[in-house]
């Protein structure tokens, strides 16, 4: 039997938007420049892919590494994230942290984020041994936890930085005008060219993610 705990019934659904997360606010600057990129065809649908899938791994992986954000959060029955939400992204919606070779490229950039997408995938299995309950309170008191947060800080520290890389290279690139307005906040976005006449760009489909296996 898998330690990890897919089989909890999920509050969480998959849909073509993320959940709403307050760590994804560190990546408003990059989103914003990621439209315009998108605005000016510069974004392959390669990137596009991986930038759909990390826009919900990332924010998980930040919220693992914040631990009083997750006695804030998680604790709380009134709000709609919680460790469900984080197996779930982590295990079977958007990569798989026992077998994360098979998202490279898809979720994960590089090698270093595999190998520490699969430390994580074994501390966050060996907190849920320690979770008989299944409770995520149980899951913060677990003597693994504090292993949990120490590898998830240092994976978010490694997609950021490739993450900020990536956009640093499509703007070099793509020499993306100054100011490039865009409506933040919103998956289509409109504003206005340097010649006074209005742009549009609207949304793209979301992307379904690599179906995973369920575990036992």
């Amino acid at each position: 039997m898998h330690p990890c705990p897919l089989a909890r019934p999920s509050k969480w659904q998959v849909t073509g938007r993320g959940p709403s997360l307050s760590p994804k606010a560190v990546l408003q600057e990059a989103s914003t420049s990621i439209s315009c990129g998108r605005t000016l065809g510069l974004v392959s649908e390669a990137a596009r892919l991986v930038a759909n899938h990390r826009v919900h791994v990332v924010p998980v992986v930040l919220a693992l590494a914040n631990p009083p954000w997750q006695q804030d959060v998680w604790l709380d029955p009134s709000t709609f994230e919680d460790l469900d939400h984080v197996f779930h992204t982590l295990f079977d919606d958007f990569c798989d942290a026992d077998e994360p070779e098979r998202y490279l490229g898809v979720s994960l950039r590089s090698d270093e984020e595999v190998v520490l997408m699969r430390e994580l995938g074994v501390a966050l299995n060996a907190a849920a041994a320690e979770a008989p309950n299944d409770t995520d309170a149980e899951y913060l008191h677990a003597s693994a936890w504090p292993e949990v947060v120490a590898i998830a800080g240092r994976l978010a520290q490694v997609m950021v930085a490739n993450d900020l890389r990536e956009l640093a290279v499509l703007l070099d690139e793509g020499a993306v005008p100054e100011p490039c307005q865009v409506v933040r906040g919103t998956t289509g976005n409109t504003g206005d060219q340097g010649d006074g006449h209005s742009s549009s760009d609207t949304a793209s489909p979301p992307v379904n993610p690599a179906s995973s296996p369920k575990h036992p």
